[in-house]
């Protein structure tokens, strides 16, 4: 089965909004399911099928899963930044699952007891912009800098009560995540097992087998295949997805 970046045609785009890593857009491709990666961001997915769009709030993924993919379907996603939090929906709630808000019109859907206007690709940042005014949008800038460095004038438990709050992972495995992204680049990259194990901080490659395993859903030999076959067939740019 192949990661989502492997099975599917990809935009994706950045934003000025310190709330957003970025913007992707993608429609449905012939095969039943495909793996989604763990991910330490969570996201908005709107999908829409037979002229009508929902909506799916996808938080952090702490291991690799299988996901169905609905038929003739469109998508557009946003994946906000890390530290970016809807106080009405804690991230600790949504960890490793989904929830769908019901469609208000074909065009617009119920989020908070109101009716929003579906965004596009042209208005995310103003979407954004307006659940931020309205309260429904949080950022901690505390949090992402607390993953990338020791704060050592803040006590250990207060960062972790943080960045629980603003993302419902642990510290550690957001790192973990991020650990095996960087090796399936690598990989990715022409890089033999062995040498990714060494460069990721891995202990061996029995150790980069299994984090690969659970937090991508493929061995690194299984990665190192994919990645030979996309090289050969010469896929679209860019073709990253949350989900790989």
């Amino acid at each position: 089965m192949k990661r989502a970046g492997e099975l599917f045609a990809i935009d994706e785009w950045g934003s000025a909004s310190e709330f957003i890593e970025k913007s992707w857009r993608t429609h449905s491709a012939p095969e039943p399911a495909f793996i989604s990666i763990a991910a330490s961001r969570w996201q908005m997915v709107f999908v829409t099928r037979r002229g009508s769009t929902s909506l799916s709030v996808r938080g952090p993924e702490t291991v690799a899963t299988v996901t169905e993919v609905p038929e003739d379907a469109e998508f557009f996603g946003i994946v906000f930044s890390l530290g970016t939090f809807m106080p009405a929906m804690p991230p600790l709630g949504l960890v490793d699952r989904a929830v769908t808000l019901p469609a208000a019109t074909p065009t617009s859907i119920w989020l908070d007891g109101a009716r929003w206007q579906v965004p596009g690709p042209d208005n995310v940042d103003v979407f954004v912009d307006r659940l931020v005014r309205h309260g429904l949008l949080l950022r901690d800038p505390f949090v992402a800098e607390s993953v990338h460095a020791d704060l050592r004038e803040v006590s250990a438990r207060t960062v972790q009560r943080r960045v629980a709050r603003a993302t419902g992972l642990t510290r550690c495995t957001i790192a973990q995540i991020a650990r095996a992204e960087n090796a399936v680049e690598a990989l990715g990259r022409g890089m033999l097992p062995a040498a990714a194990a060494c460069v990721g901080g891995y202990a061996d490659q029995a150790h980069l087998c299994r984090s690969l395993r659970r937090f991508i859903g493929q061995t690194p030999a299984q990665v190192v295949q994919q990645s030979s076959h996309w090289s050969v067939a010469s896929p679209p740019e860019p073709r990253r997805l949350r989900g790989g």
